[in-house]
């Protein structure tokens, strides 16, 4: 290793993987990250997160733990002082850590200095968060209430709608522009788009063709379904509304990731504009997908796994001394893989067992093979009341946007079960505690519609894949100490 890479960690919220433009979708305009695969990096088609919602995912990809390593799997139980961290690492290992945007990591109550040298503050007033305005949901008792719709957004007199992302992008790009003297420089930034509620300025509003966007996928019945997706479907009164409202609602989606891709392009300009960029690893990731109007559903859940909320983008653009082969991967990989690559770049030797796996080969073409299976997980057991997630204002309160998913956590029903998702290449089993298991053929049911696990014809495949189950918690089930004790 001749240097340790500058490092930007690109971390938009909710970014589903089918809504870049290199991966197919026909209505997406991503130029500047569909350029990266083309010329310096790699894309991972098959990147999975390891928890649908916020907190559990970031949890994951900073650690290298799945979720249920320390039980972290809710929105309300975030990485502990005794626990690793990527940005603590590197914080101790000399990178000067400048964190903007949103947290969703670190407990409140703890202090963020551990793990960065700055954690930005805007310095100038913001536009409105569209969670604490609630003049665009309409009337309580209209179709619009709980739909996450917002539309095209007023700038004002502004040129942008000027809120905590562009705030970020802004100040980031003036740390690149005067970087910190005789350090590696880390700079993590966790966006807020194109996390709902669905809505951008123009020219990103007005920029997608909406005779372009892909048409949804369907739902007929929520026989053999999670009872949580029937619930929130029921909850959230969308069943009559026409495909033109919902291409509406999935192309303002699609401008919210125009506008992500145009705030990245920003990033590399001035990382080439500093003469840093040759020397910089630059991941893309999110933290989980979005139905946006998938199975007739918006937002997301924390205990269901289909492919909307837990295939992700994953980019990676290497420092130059790695001879990388641009190109769109299909390796199975996982967002634990993140701080493994990054330790290989760094040379950094983890303290303490982690399960995530360099993705290095890949970079270089070495391999096209990196897993035989990636896993998700998410629910509670019944009786775990800590982790009905009844910190949240949605939980009782019906004008809480969050209120059909979250008020169904708190069921003792079926609806939060404990779940753990395994999917190979061509298939998905889903193993829930208190309802009927799931099983998709993906080579024939991309869309997972059609649950087969009462099907004879399946038994040998569903059986394989618990045994793979099996050995996943046998290999990840617990982490013992590096350091040993006097005894």
């Amino acid at each position: 290793m001749k240097k340790r890479p500058h490092i930007v960690i690109f971390n938009p919220d909710q970014f589903r993987a089918d809504a870049l433009g290199h991966l197919g979708n026909p209505a997406s305009i991503t130029p500047h990250l569909d350029e990266i695969c083309k010329k310096e990096g790699v894309s991972f088609r098959n990147a999975y997160c390891q928890n649908p919602v916020c907190t559990p995912s970031r949890c994951s990809f900073m650690s290298g733990w799945y979720p249920h390593v320390r039980g972290h799997r809710t929105m309300y139980h975030m990485m502990q002082e005794d626990e690793p961290v990527l940005l603590k690492t590197l914080k101790e290992e000399g990178y000067f850590v400048w964190w903007g945007g949103k947290n969703d990591l670190v407990p409140g109550q703890h202090s963020l200095v551990p793990y960065c040298h700055v954690k930005h503050k805007p310095q100038r007033p913001l536009r409105p968060d569209l969670h604490q305005v609630k003049g665009w949901r309409g009337a309580k008792e209209g179709d619009n209430y709980y739909s996450f719709y917002a539309g095209k957004l007023d700038t004002g007199e502004e040129e942008v709608y000027y809120d905590s992302d562009w705030d970020t992008i802004l100040a980031a790009i003036d740390v690149i522009q005067n970087p910190p003297e005789d350090q590696p420089l880390c700079i993590y930034l966790p966006l807020s788009y194109p996390h709902p509620p669905y809505g951008v300025e123009d020219p990103w509003y007005g920029m997608i063709d909406r005779s372009l966007v892909p048409d949804r996928i369907p739902i007929s019945s929520w026989e053999n379904k999670p009872s949580i997706l029937k619930g929130i479907y029921q909850r959230q009164n969308l069943q009559n509304w026409t495909e033109e409202r919902w291409q509406e609602l999935r192309a303002t989606y699609l401008g919210m990731c125009a506008r992500v891709d145009h705030q990245f392009g920003l990033i590399v300009e001035a990382l080439k504009g500093a003469n840093i960029y040759e020397d910089t690893a630059i991941f893309v990731f999110s933290d989980h997908g979005d139905f946006t109007g998938d199975y007739g559903l918006v937002e997301k859940t924390q205990n269901t796994f289909e492919d909307v909320l837990t295939n992700v983008p994953f980019i990676i653009k290497p420092p130059s001394w790695i001879e990388v082969q641009p190109h769109i991967s299909d390796a199975l990989v996982e967002l634990i893989d993140f701080p493994a690559t990054v330790e290989e770049l760094t040379g950094i030797k983890p303290k303490h067992t982690h399960f995530g796996r360099s993705l290095i080969p890949l970079l270089e073409g070495k391999t096209k093979i990196h897993r035989d299976a990636v896993f998700c997980e998410g629910g509670r057991l019944h009786g775990e009341i800590h982790c009905m997630e009844l910190d949240s204002s949605s939980s009782e309160n019906p004008e809480g946007l969050y209120w059909p998913r979250v008020n169904l956590q708190r069921s003792e029903g079926p609806e939060h079960t404990k779940a753990v998702m395994i999917r190979t290449e061509d298939y998905k089993y889903v193993k829930r505690l208190y309802e009927k298991d799931e099983f998709y053929d993906l080579s024939n049911d991309p869309q997972e519609l059609h649950n087969r696990i009462d099907d004879p014809a399946m038994e040998k495949i569903i059986f394989s894949l618990k045994e793979r189950l099996l050995q996943f918690y046998l290999e990840t089930g617990d982490v013992v100490p590096h350091q040993t004790d006097k005894r």
